[in-house]
């Protein structure tokens, strides 16, 4: 039986590199994005389809859904990717606008997401979620607080929901990428490689989604650098049965 996927942000960067990869191993891909022209361009490319969304528009995830079942019949890899970034810190630097708009991507987008997809994953018998965080959900990020916090969210949302999702046939897991050879890079882009820090490329981190979909665990977070093989995090240990 064919696999389908459905991949937001999927017009360029992580998300179209998952495209390619998931479309090379014979998948049916639908890509949903906000960019009209990479989007469609993309699709055309790995033989999918292309759904016009904003994730954080919560209806806009039901379209997509929609699109991947009423194409293919059916919904079995859902890869959350679309995000943004740029708030500044809390200081003078501080944009409230932006603020908003990457709570909504980045942490609305992933619910809206996941509740969106659910139906469509049970009722195809169980599949998988596997939603790009970042090394900075893991890690403090200097270069972009706000961005970091959401980040974090979501690997909180990731492994919290995970039990629950279990009896489903419902993996959900996260990917951490540093930084990656991406659109979203450019701002920083020379002063990262002038810091000597490495830059992944795309498809490293594309491999590592596709990993996450077939090795069965769930509630995990796995590090995507540049040149290394892809790494779960090993969070502590808590006792919450405890009463001191």
């Amino acid at each position: 039986m064919t696999t389908v996927v459905l991949i937001t942000g999927g017009a360029s960067g992580i998300g179209a590199a998952v495209a390619r990869r998931f479309a090379r191993a014979g998948a049916r891909v639908v890509i949903a994005d906000l960019d009209e022209v990479a989007g469609p361009a993309v699709a055309a490319e790995v033989g999918g389809v292309f759904v016009p969304a904003d994730v954080a528009r919560e209806r806009d995830n039901h379209i997509a859904v929609e699109a991947a079942v009423n194409a293919f019949g059916r919904l079995d890899i859902v890869h959350l990717n679309a995000g943004t970034g740029g708030a500044g810190g809390a200081g003078d630097d501080f944009d409230l606008d932006c603020y908003r708009r990457i709570i909504a991507v980045n942490i609305d987008g992933t619910m809206f997401g996941i509740r969106a997809a659910l139906p469509a994953l049970v009722s195809a018998g169980g599949g998988a979620i596997v939603v790009t965080s970042s090394l900075a959900g893991i890690a403090p990020n200097p270069f972009d607080p706000v961005y970091s916090a959401s980040k974090h969210a979501i690997i909180g949302l990731v492994r919290s929901l995970a039990p629950a999702l279990t009896e489903s046939g419902v993996t959900i897991n996260a990917v951490c990428p540093g930084f990656v050879d991406t659109p979203m890079l450019a701002g920083i882009r020379d002063h990262v490689l002038s810091s000597h820090l490495a830059i992944a490329d795309p498809d490293e981190v594309a491999d590592a989604v596709q990993t996450l979909t077939r090795h069965g665990a769930t509630g995990e977070a796995w590090i995507v650098q540049a040149g290394q093989p892809p790494t779960p995090v090993t969070f502590p240990a808590i006792d919450l049965s405890s009463t001191g």
